[in-house]
């Protein structure tokens, strides 16, 4: 299967495929009623036509993929296949912010089309539908400024006094409807947060500094649009002090997140500044005070003030999360570059947030809010609601600019201005029906913003034939079942395939002969169990694979093979027998009819010499062979075949030349000058190049082809190649300076030896030379020629 050879070439991509292939087969392989069939997948039909089923087949049988029971016989018309369907219950228009010149209400903005949607879905069939986004023009919006009092931000809080009128005058650039609010923050007031000794209870800073009591969180101004009364509002806020660093301002967000009506908030776009210079406890970090009771994420504001914060724990990140996602509230952090990391890993796990860096005194931040939302705005993010048990989304985006993207990519387009429209294509599949059967809603929404589109789903559980179910219907025995969709659904304790027997008397000697074929032993053939004095075959594990027959005699995959194929894949197995397709025969439908693989390259089958069996050649001339007998071995080539000819024609010359036109009329010959000039391989098919010799030794050229219409064609080149006698003067020069050459070599070497051997001889007699030594004595013959005489008187005096 297709599945399993994949599984081999990619293990891991296939896998899935493999599981689910095996699924809908196991499910093939058990349906008893036409609701059970269809839920195996997309591709599978139940057969309502009450002749459809063979003896020994069981009711599954009638289950199968639509192709495989229309070549089992049952014709379309007979086959349940229903299939999902998409209806749009409500598409209303896309609208900008006017209308013929009228200011629309925020309610009666039309952002996203269509808005409501119902879904038939059936198992393992996907149901597509588009989705189409358009920023509207001049689309309301309310900011609340939420801000940390403590000491830190005491240079903040005098910038933030005149925030109100100058942010309005650059929000009313980007729309007429702007409403602003604003609200503080300082830490539970429960030790070790604060101090509660009552001096620090009523003034948390030093005794030099005025501060106010702290407080964990306070509404100091709903959503208003006058910014005139921001400013004096939060002129009159004073600072306050804890004594951890870590603030408490998840408390403050969780507030104003659940706590919309005193906030003020519309169905407008929501956006949430969260400014301070500090990090943030979250859930967990109550126990340092003895708080132990998990946020229960309500509202809790007496006075605008919140009272809870001694009693509730911090809320934990995915709390708030969810509170801002359903809420539609985008968050931006304005914090000091110092917490930038802590707080951008806070931004990657809150949909639809922002980081913004504030200077130490917040003298930036009506350019970071303008910045943060027009980060915001640009970015489209789709979201459902949570899904039912079984059912899969997912979604394809096309973008600006022709850019397409899936996965979880294909939620999002980024660049999107005010007028933009995009696209999402969203598709929802479901695997079976879920176990209560009902219908189930979803809906789908750009993060951030309010408006949503509501899905219904309805699960196609059974066949459009099971409210025309007879019941205690007289085909099934007597009343025993209800005849339902071309098949018996029996009663309780009633089994068969037309419920004729009961669960008590399924087995009896006289019920089982008639289950033995031609008074034999063997029961059903031992391929199938004998129920109800009837055969039914075994089901074999591959559910592909089927006995038949009264006697389960039969069988579909016991027929002959070829390329290891059953009936060479290209017929059926019927009862142990190959019933081929046209154009082909044999026993193993392995002998094809077609002859379109034994044509030549002259478009003749088998070239003439042979005929087409099987597809194949079988050559009649034993001399040629080859898939088309166009290769003989011991023929000479076409060059030397017709080298005779071509001369004769083309120079009068060889051994045909007396009897050219007699012998050689069997092309046509077309002379060129130069052998540049003859056809090339890429000029025509099939065309030989040849190069012959003639009577002088001298090469000629030519090319021979066969045409389409078996004419042949031979093109000659004029000029020889001829060899060119030997050069003399060249000859005998080279010889003399040959025998010269050599002489001089010879006297070369005899002077070299001669000056090897002078030196030799030298170097021994200088040798001798110098190791000859002489006696020197006395002469006997020699005398002195002086005579000395000794004066005897003399006394040495």
């Amino acid at each position: 299967m297709a599945a399993v050879w994949n599984l081999r070439k990619n293990p891991k991509k296939s896998l899935t495929a493999l599981i689910s292939v095996c699924f809908i087969l196991d499910v093939l392989a058990s349906a008893q009623s036409c609701g059970e069939c269809i839920q195996a997948g997309e591709k599978c039909g139940w057969c309502i036509d009450k002749d459809f089923l063979k003896q020994g087949e069981q009711k599954s049988t009638r289950c199968d993929e639509i192709e495989a029971l229309i070549k089992k016989g049952c014709s379309e018309a007979s086959i349940e296949n229903p299939r999902g369907t998409v209806s749009v219950n409500k598409n209303q228009s896309l609208t900008d912010r006017t209308k013929d010149g009228v200011k629309l209400k925020p309610d009666q903005i039309t952002q996203i089309q269509p808005q409501k949607l119902t879904l038939n879905l059936r198992s393992g069939e996907a149901q597509t539908f588009n989705l189409i986004f358009k920023r509207a023009e001049d689309y309301p919006i309310d900011l609340y400024y939420l801000m940390d009092l403590s000491y830190s931000m005491k240079d903040d809080l005098e910038n933030v006094k005149n925030l109100g009128t100058d942010l309005m005058a650059e929000m009313q650039k980007i729309t007429s409807d702007f409403r602003i609010g604003f609200g503080s923050f300082v830490e539970k007031t429960v030790m070790p947060y604060i101090s509660t000794t009552p001096a620090k209870l009523l003034n948390p800073c030093t005794s030099d500094q005025n501060c106010t009591s702290p407080f964990s969180y306070k509404n100091v101004l709903s959503l208003t649009s006058q910014g005139s009364q921001f400013n004096n509002l939060v002129s009159k806020q004073q600072i306050s002090g804890n004594l951890d660093s870590p603030e408490g301002g998840f408390d403050a967000i969780m507030q104003v997140a659940v706590c919309p009506n005193q906030i003020g908030w519309r169905n407008v776009t929501r956006l949430l500044v969260f400014s301070t210079d500090a990090g943030f406890h979250f859930a967990g970090d109550g126990k340092l005070g003895g708080i132990v009771l998990p946020n229960d994420g309500k509202c809790h504001l007496q006075d605008n003030m919140y009272t809870m914060s001694h009693y509730y724990d911090y809320p934990s990140i995915a709390h708030l999360v969810q509170k801002l996602s359903e809420n539609n509230i985008q968050t931006i952090f304005a914090v000091t570059e110092e917490f930038q990391p802590v707080y951008q890993e806070l931004k990657n796990l809150i949909p639809k947030s922002a980081v913004g860096t504030l200077s130490s005194d917040s003298g930036n931040v009506i350019k970071l809010i303008i910045d943060a939302y027009n980060s915001l705005s640009s970015e489209i993010i789709l979201e459902n609601s949570r899904l039912p048990e079984g059912v899969s989304i997912s979604y394809i985006s096309h973008c600006k600019n022709g850019v397409s993207d899936k996965g979880e990519n294909g939620r999002k387009c980024s660049n999107i201005s005010i007028g933009d429209q995009v696209m999402f294509e969203v598709a929802i599949m479901a695997k079976g029906c879920p176990s209560n059967g009902k219908s189930e809603t979803i809906k789908i929404k750009p993060q951030g913003f309010t408006e949503e589109v509501e899905i219904v789903l309805n699960f196609i559980c059974e066949c459009a034939c099971h409210k025309e179910g007879i019941p205690n219907s007289p085909v099934c025995h007597f009343g025993n079942g209800t005849l339902e969709c071309g098949a018996c659904r029996c009663n309780e304790g009633r089994i068969g395939r037309v419920c004729e027997c009961s669960k008590d008397e399924v087995r009896t000697d006289d019920l089982d002969a008639n289950c033995r074929m031609d008074n034999g032993t063997d029961i059903c053939n031992n391929n199938g169990d004998c129920v109800c004095g009837a055969c039914e075959c075994k089901k074999r594990d591959n559910p592909e694979e089927r006995y038949s027959g009264k006697f389960c005699e039969c069988d579909n995959f016991n027929c002959d093979r070829s390329n290891n194929k059953l009936c060479g894949g290209h017929g059926r197995c019927e009862c142990r027998k190959c019933i081929c397709e046209a154009n082909y025969t044999g026993s193993a439908c392995d002998c094809s009819l077609d002859t379109s693989t034994c044509l030549a390259s002259n478009k003749q089958i088998c070239n003439g010499r042979g005929t087409c069996e099987c597809g194949t050649c079988k050559c009649t001339d034993l001399k040629f062979q080859g898939p088309t007998c166009e290769i003989c071995p011991t023929c000479p080539g076409v060059c030397t075949e017709h080298k005779d000819c071509v001369q004769c024609q083309a120079f009068g010359t060889g051994e045909k030349k007396d009897t050219c036109k007699e012998q050689c009329n069997k092309f046509i010959l077309v002379k060129k000058k130069k052998k540049e000039e003859l056809p090339q391989p890429n000029d025509q098919p099939y065309i030989n190049h040849c190069k012959e010799r003639d009577a002088n030794d001298c090469w000629f050229f030519f090319t021979y082809a066969t045409k389409n219409d078996s004419t042949v064609e031979v093109h000659v080149a004029e000029e020889l190649e001829c060899p060119s006698g030997p050069d003399i003067i060249p000859i005998v020069a080279g010889v003399v300076a040959g025998i010269v050459l050599i002489g001089l070599a010879l006297l070369l070497i005899w002077k070299l030896l001669m000056i090897i051997h002078d030196r030799r001889e030298f170097a021994k007699f200088e040798k001798e030379k110098m190791n000859a030594r002489w006696d020197a004595g006395e002469n006997p013959i020699y005398k002195s020629a002086v005579t000395t005489v000794v004066n005897p008187k003399y006394e040495g005096k």
